[in-house]
């Protein structure tokens, strides 16, 4: 009896340990289960943070990009401006020195009859070559217009006539000069136009 005791026992201690090692091997197996869930849960987060970030990353760079580039239209349309000023900084008064010049030519070409008007004229003419050698250092030319091609561009027309043995457009008398500032019209000579 004692030995069917001891088989039962020990029976009952094997089948125990089975049941322990079962029960062992199933908490095994939800618990790598949830671990690995975890896990792969874990990577997914991890993998959408990434590319959040990554999209916040070229997001900044697409701005710092575009900053870069305005301002460096910026600066480029600055230098522009500063060069424009600096080759047109003369305009100004140059404008308002263009009818002292007209004045001045058509005093010169007054008649002198006594010494004393020719003395006057000679300073006058003096003063002028002055007044037109300034000019020029600013970069101020004339226009030629007389016997020349009409250009609207550069010329005014404000008669018409009709000379045969002229081509058909050529300036044929000058009315007021027409001057440029560098590359730039400041006034259009006014012009007779050939037919």
């Amino acid at each position: 009896m004692k030995m069917n005791e001891e088989l039962v026992n020990n029976e009952m201690e094997n089948n125990e340990k089975v049941v322990n090692e079962e029960v062992v091997e199933e908490v095994i197996g939800e618990t790598s289960a949830e671990v690995e869930e975890t896990s792969v849960n874990e990577e997914t987060n991890v993998e959408a943070e990434i590319q959040k970030l990554q999209a916040e990353v070229e997001e900044k760079e697409n701005k710092y990009l575009r900053l870069h580039a305005d301002f460096e239209n910026y600066k480029r349309r600055a230098l522009l401006d500063q060069q424009s000023m600096m080759t047109y900084r003369a305009q100004s008064i140059v404008t308002d020195i263009l009818p002292v010049l007209d004045n001045f030519e058509r005093a010169l070409q007054v008649e002198s009859t006594d010494e004393q008007t020719k003395s006057v004229l000679q300073g006058l003419e003096m003063v002028y070559r002055q007044l037109v050698e300034a000019v020029k250092k600013e970069g101020v030319e004339e226009i030629p217009a007389l016997g020349q091609q009409f250009d609207p561009n550069v010329h005014q027309a404000v008669m018409q006539e009709s000379d045969s043995s002229k081509e058909s457009n050529e300036i044929l008398q000058e009315f007021q000069k027409g001057y440029k500032l560098k590359d730039r019209v400041i006034r259009p000579s006014m012009v007779k136009v050939n037919q």
